[in-house]
């Protein structure tokens, strides 16, 4: 097993030329996503349901580090040395149960060696009581039989990340992280093979008190659920960063830039209609056109008084002094109201030469 020395190790060796890259890859990130044309947006609905599904997979993870889903420990629950000789060893384990089991039974003649005691804390009690053709002597045949259970935990990870990140189930929001989902499930499984066939059995040979030995099957129990919570919390949160346009933006292609312009331009067309029949309306009507034409003459005077005020204008000297030609403001402005009445005056013109003829 890698030790913690060897990790400080690799980290200090490793960390100085990767740090740098992170730092520079995340202000990268911070500067795409700032110059990106997309605004941020509230978590989607479809978000929500791969929220669910990482959260009831982290929630399981983390419960099945509990002592109480833990497997019995007989050298525990005895305080037994694992030297101690196997009828003692089972006699104090009857008298802890008041009894023993057809696992005990068939556990026992297992552990006559102490290289069988130490495989036992190494894979668990389940591995050496129902191994047809494990042997001491050959400590792989045991990892050989403990690898279908080892890759339960894994495979259920993987089909949580899998429907987290599906197309069907969530969306287009999750999918473009389903390579990466798929790629850390796998390696979170191989870490743990890699650790399970590098770990040297027999580093509680020398160890006398029980409390010293190292459990290496209870450990990696915990430290599975807790690696598997971890990593479904971290793709969480890539999906809110993703999915709310707070990082990892994918700015728009072109074919999209083009069809959100001319869905633009389409409402605009429509809303410009709209606008056109209802002045046509009011133009048609004479009460509609008298409220109108009073309405503006009372816009204006109020506008005129407005502006007129001493604070009013000192205000807008003062805001706009230096970066705004004011006349040329004004001009452009009077040339939009004529532009806006001029139809209008043509339009009573055309009507009265209609009436006189």
């Amino acid at each position: 097993m890698i030790s913690l020395g060897t990790f400080k190790t690799v980290l200090f060796t490793v960390g100085p030329f990767l740090l740098p890259r992170l730092i520079g890859w995340y202000r990268k990130q911070r500067v795409k996503t700032a110059t990106a044309p997309v605004a941020k947006q509230p978590v989607p609905k479809p978000v929500y349901r791969s929220f669910n599904i990482l959260f009831i997979s982290a929630l399981i993870a983390l419960a099945s580090t509990a002592p109480y889903f833990d497997p019995e420990n007989i050298f525990t629950i005895t305080s037994s040395r694992l030297q101690t000789p196997n009828d003692v060893l089972f006699t104090r384990l009857s008298l802890t149960r008041g009894g023993l089991t057809d696992n005990d039974h068939t556990l026992k003649p297992k552990l006559a060696s102490l290289d069988s005691r130490l495989l036992y804390l190494t894979y668990g009690p389940d591995v050496l009581t129902h191994c047809p053709f494990c042997l001491s002597d050959d400590p792989l045949t045991y990892f050989y039989f403990a690898l279908p259970s080892l890759m339960i935990p894994h495979l259920l990870h993987l089909l949580a990340l899998g429907m987290a990140t599906s197309n069907v189930v969530v969306g287009s929001h999750a999918n473009r992280w389903r390579t990466l989902a798929a790629t850390v499930g796998m390696c979170l499984a191989l870490c743990e093979f890699t650790l399970y066939t590098s770990y040297d059995y027999k580093v509680n040979a020398r160890k006398v008190r029980p409390e010293d030995y190292v459990l290496f099957a209870w450990n990696m129990r915990m430290f599975r659920g807790i690696v598997i919570a971890v990593a479904d919390a971290f793709f969480a949160g890539l999906l809110w960063l993703s999915s709310t346009n707070r990082m990892f933006v994918i700015p728009p292609t072109s074919a999209e830039r083009t069809e959100m312009a001319m869905r633009l331009l389409e409402s605009s067309r429509g809303k410009l209609n709209a606008v056109g029949v209802m002045r046509n309306v009011v133009s048609r009507d004479e009460n509609l056109r008298k409220k109108s034409d009073m309405y503006w003459r009372r816009e204006g005077q109020v506008m005129g008084e407005v502006m007129d005020e001493r604070e009013v204008v000192e205000g807008v000297r003062n805001a706009l002094s230096g970066r705004i030609q004011m006349a040329t403001v004004e001009a452009d402005a009077r040339k939009y109201a004529e532009g806006m009445t001029a139809w209008q005056d043509g339009w009573r013109a055309q009507t009265q030469n209609d009436v006189s003829t």
